[in-house]
């Protein structure tokens, strides 16, 4: 059972981001701020949760939350500053366009840069634990779906409208025979899959 809340003093906001693992494309960063009343019997993980199940939670969310945001940061930023940055940059990003400002955030994972002024708690799995969290993250998931399927038109050999940039056997595979594309992180160590076979 998901929490509405971390606190209740304060307007809060949660933030997760998707695609701190793949080797192509940005990572994207959501954060949200929901009513205190909110609650989705669906809502939970976007991990836990089918593609349809996701798209239809985030028409919900964007209807029903008091404010939302989606912000991204590409793969040149992510070999210049590190994954670990980048992800705390694209919430800040995220954070930035709220029409509301939040004045706490509750961040999923065990890490964070502190944004601005406003006071912080990390929660590891807070996906799974908080509304906020969980609704951040399905934004994130599918608005990063959406950019690497768009992407995926451009570069179809790497089959990114099926793995999205993630480390797949396949797309390993064909980073390794012909090489990256200008949305690829160079920073990443791609191996080769059939070394795992022994």
């Amino acid at each position: 059972m998901l929490l509405k809340r971390y606190q209740y003093d304060a307007i809060e906001a949660g933030c997760d981001e998707a695609g701190r693992g793949c080797l192509a494309g940005p990572v994207f960063a959501a954060a949200v701020i929901l009513p205190d009343d909110f609650e989705h019997e669906l809502l939970n993980d976007s991990k836990q949760l089918s593609e349809d199940v996701r798209y239809k939670l985030r028409i919900e969310i964007e209807q029903k939350a008091v404010a939302w945001a989606v912000a991204s940061v590409d793969n040149v930023e992510i070999d210049t500053i590190n994954i670990l940055n980048a992800s705390f940059l694209a919430m800040h990003r995220a954070i930035d366009q709220l029409r509301l400002m939040p004045e706490f955030l509750i961040i999923d994972g065990n890490r964070f840069n502190k944004y601005k002024k406003i006071p912080h708690q990390c929660v590891v799995e807070g996906d799974a634990k908080y509304f906020s969290i969980a609704a951040a993250s399905i934004l994130a998931k599918t608005y990063r779906d959406d950019y690497m399927k768009q992407i995926a038109i451009e570069h179809p050999e790497y089959h990114w409208h099926q793995n999205k940039g993630y480390p797949t056997v396949k797309h390993r595979e064909t980073i390794l025979r012909i090489g990256y594309t200008p949305y690829h992180r160079l920073t990443f160590r791609v191996s080769d899959p059939q070394l795992e076979l022994f």
